[in-house]
């Protein structure tokens, strides 16, 4: 009888027992909060509060308030779903797949550089992230067909936009709101950050192009195996790219277009174009109109369109189901009262410390709050106005600790099983999450080891 061998668990249930776990340390880790100001936590204000330990019901009921806190995002989710039910349909990107494959003609591995410059620039400028999800249903495809894996199509997307993400020069969502709280403008401490995005974007778009050549050198050595997933587009019957499916993937490639146009704000990025203000209920609307348009342009009739929306939407139900559970954690933390308590350990550990041992402390304590906070945003709310102050006595700029906190938090949602993006996209290529971790570890370890460089080079420069 042969030996089982372990297989891991489905995201599913690694996030309910991430849930358990953090439901268990509600009755270990004292209840504390800080005072606040219009939001904002005041340093030195920690004190304890009643204990709120959470119990069964509450477990069982996060993955629940997690779905209310990120309703947006999961409706968002199912509306592409059945945009790409509707567009799958038709044909046109399977004629269209085709059409770049040939053309391409063995050359389909320069995709990976441009895809994930496109990518790493919408990441650093305006935290392109949670719209990706969009991109993974039309991209793996794309890849696969190419001979590579599902790896190779996540990475272009998730490593693209998260090596920007690290080095978030002008997002305003991180950096604008973390350089708020810190008492300082955008600008200071953007040449740093461009190197860094210039150097990390380089070393992702490396890493990615030398496994996808390996893969497609040796299929073999694929950490999932090439065309695993059911995403894969079999290009053995040509599919005619006929005008009409021609049409409709300039209208598909124009909604996506739109979808990008619509969530910069180039108000607080200082450009000249009108912004739009976007966010996912506008963007569920964009989808919901699109994928109709495209079935009354493939002259499908009022009910094919409505049965193909919703089997699309099914398709991705799982997916939504990753995002609220995985946001479930949070609230889990929130309603235990011990969110403020382990950011206050990591403002006593920070006290004292000279200016090097101060920032490198910074991004290692950002590390396991981020995994704990996934939300950069809500991260950045609840920790900056507490680590910026400290730095002053350190002597390091408020610039560094911004840098420090969005470095660590672009590093951990690579990888974290509490972000939802990392396990949505895993669920769509169908790639378990240990064998990303297994692809992934050495460039993560690049990372961490390059940030601490330019932290280190920032407090001895500044």
């Amino acid at each position: 009888m042969g030996k089982s061998k372990f297989r891991m668990p489905t995201a599913y249930t690694i996030l309910f027992l991430l849930i358990i776990l953090v439901a268990v340390a509600t009755w270990f880790i004292p209840s504390g909060a800080y005072e606040y100001v219009d939001g904002v936590p005041i340093a030195g204000s920690y004190h304890l509060v009643e204990p709120t330990p959470q119990g069964v019901g509450d477990v069982l009921k996060a993955a629940f308030s997690g779905f209310y806190d990120a309703v947006d995002v999961c409706v968002f989710i199912l509306m592409v779903g059945g945009f790409l039910g509707i567009v799958m349909k038709t044909g046109a990107v399977d004629a269209g797949v085709g059409s770049v494959i040939h053309r391409l003609g063995g050359r389909e591995k320069w995709l990976i550089p441009i895809l994930m410059l496109l990518f790493g620039l919408g990441g650093t400028t305006y935290g392109m992230w949670e719209e990706t999800m969009a991109f993974y249903p039309l991209l793996i495809p794309v890849f696969l067909a190419a001979g590579y894996d599902a790896v190779v199509g996540i990475s272009v997307i998730l490593l693209g936009a998260g090596a920007g993400i690290i080095a978030s020069t002008v997002n305003p969502f991180a950096t604008g709101i973390a350089a708020g709280f810190a008492g300082v403008s955008l600008g200071e401490g953007i040449v740093l950050r461009v190197l860094q995005w210039i150097v990390f974007e380089g070393a992702a778009v490396w890493f990615v192009m030398a496994y996808a050549a390996r893969v497609k050198k040796n299929p073999s050595r694929s950490v999932v195996g090439v065309g695993a997933g059911k995403l894969h587009v079999s290009m053995e019957e040509s599919v005619p790219f006929t005008t009409r499916r021609k049409g409709i993937m300039v209208l598909f490639g124009l909604t996506f277009l739109v979808m990008i146009y619509g969530v910069i704000p180039f108000d607080e990025m200082g450009l000249p174009l009108p912004a739009l203000g976007w966010w996912f209920p506008e963007l569920s609307a964009l989808f919901l109109v699109g994928g109709i348009v495209i079935g009354l342009i493939d002259r499908m009739g009022e009910e094919d369109i409505a049965d193909t929306f919703v089997a699309g939407c099914a398709d991705l139900l799982g997916v939504a189901f990753i995002i609220g559970i995985s946001r479930g954690i949070t609230v889990l933390m929130n309603d235990g009262g011990i969110t403020d308590t382990v950011l206050h350990w990591g403002e006593q550990a920070l006290s004292g410390a000279g200016s090097i041992s101060f920032v490198l402390l910074v991004y290692l304590i950002y590390l396991p709050l981020t995994i704990l906070i996934p939300s950069s945003l809500g991260l950045a709310t609840l920790s900056v106005p507490i680590m910026a102050p400290l730095g002053k006595f350190a002597g390091v700029g408020g610039d560094l600790v911004v840098t420090a906190f969005q470095s660590a938090s672009g590093l951990v949602n690579i990888i974290t099983p509490t972000a939802a993006v990392v396990m949505g996209a895993l669920a769509l290529g169908h790639v378990p999450y240990d064998r990303w971790v297994k692809y992934v570890w050495k460039l993560i370890l690049y990372f961490l080891v390059l940030t601490m460089a330019f932290l280190v080079a920032g407090v001895l420069l500044g």
